[in-house]
């Protein structure tokens, strides 16, 4: 890093800063509740998806082996569970197996709140709220300049998967939930088929076709109503197809990940059990399963929903630039 980056980036850290003194503030007013949670777990919530970290505690020649969480969820939940109410974490969290840069850090830094008695909707009312509170506080409105582009918090722009696949990929609600059909369209696509599954299928052509769309035309968009493939903690729509999940963009940039939460105890079981088999499937580093947050559930978690938020990618849109790296007083390369 050069002087003139490093001073640059000091005056985009001085703006992070803000949107995180802003969050604070928003969240303490409607009376979430701020936790300080561990970063190292002896078990984890198994989701296929993601890589993690592993490292091991010695103590009088016995090992331990930990793991650097991949999100607070699975001591928020417990919280829930124990009538801690609204809440919410601001920290730090560790994903590996992703580039280094751009949109991508292994450790990064995430806000994570759970609301009760409230579904995903709700959420989503939530964080557009927070986003014109932050804009309002440091811009003097309900609107900001991103890369040259106004963006406004005044409302969503809200589409379905089915809707949006279908609007961006030409690919029909009948193809997108018959995984024969799936592969088949991907494979006449031009995408490699072979050793592949739908799930693998499905990210990728959402993230080449569906995904450079969303949050253009001058408003947040939220993208809703997942396939169940893709909600292994959600509560499942009535038609049994679809989970109660969305995600927000800004320009293109996946902001938030968030879900009307799964609360019997009995279905998560299956799903971790599930979850555990595609890790072992996929050669993902296999680690023990979190039975605290099932005993949490089995305890009484009660209604709620919960949203996990790239704090730095949400910072990053407000101090407008194009990467994290650029928020960063150091740097490390990897």
């Amino acid at each position: 890093m050069n002087i003139y980056t490093a001073i640059q980036n000091l005056a985009n850290y001085k703006k992070y800063l803000q949107v995180e003194e802003f969050t604070h503030t928003y969240l303490k007013k409607k009376g979430y509740l701020k936790t300080d949670l561990p970063v190292l777990s002896p078990a984890l919530i198994p989701e296929s998806y993601l890589e993690v970290f592993e490292t091991e505690l010695r103590h009088n020649k016995i090992y331990h082996k930990l793991y650097l969480t991949p999100s607070p969820e699975l001591f928020l939940k417990r919280l829930l569970a124990y009538g801690a109410g609204n809440c919410y974490c601001l920290g730090k969290a560790f994903r590996n197996a992703d580039p280094s840069g751009g949109l991508h850090m292994p450790e990064f830094t995430m806000l994570e709140f759970y609301k009760t008695k409230a579904n995903y909707m709700d959420i989503a009312s939530e964080v557009l709220s927070l986003l014109r509170f932050i804009a309002d506080n440091m811009t003097g409105g309900e609107q900001i300049s991103y890369q040259g582009k106004r963006v406004t918090f005044s409302r969503w722009e809200k589409i379905s998967v089915i809707q949006a696949f279908f609007k961006y990929a030409g690919i029909t609600e009948k193809e997108l939930f018959n995984h024969r059909l799936f592969l088949k369209i991907a494979s006449k696509k031009g995408y490699k088929t072979h050793g592949f599954t739908y799930q693998d299928l499905f990210s990728q052509i959402y993230v080449q076709e569906i995904e450079p769309h969303l949050g253009k035309g001058g408003y947040p968009t939220l993208i809703y109503d997942y396939p169940k493939e893709f909600a292994a903690l959600a509560k499942l729509n009535t038609d049994g197809r679809t989970a109660q999940r969305f995600e927000f963009y800004i320009e293109g940039v996946e902001l938030g990940d968030c879900y009307t939460e799964l609360t019997d105890a009995n279905e998560q079981k299956k799903r971790f059990i599930h979850e555990q088999k595609l890790r072992k499937q996929l050669k993902k580093k296999t680690h023990p399963v979190d039975k605290g947050l099932v005993q949490a559930l089995e305890y009484g978690l009660t209604d709620c929903a919960g949203i996990a938020i790239g704090f730095e990618r949400m910072a990053m849109i407000f101090a407008d630039v194009t990467s994290i790296a650029e928020l960063k007083l150091i740097h490390i390369n990897i």
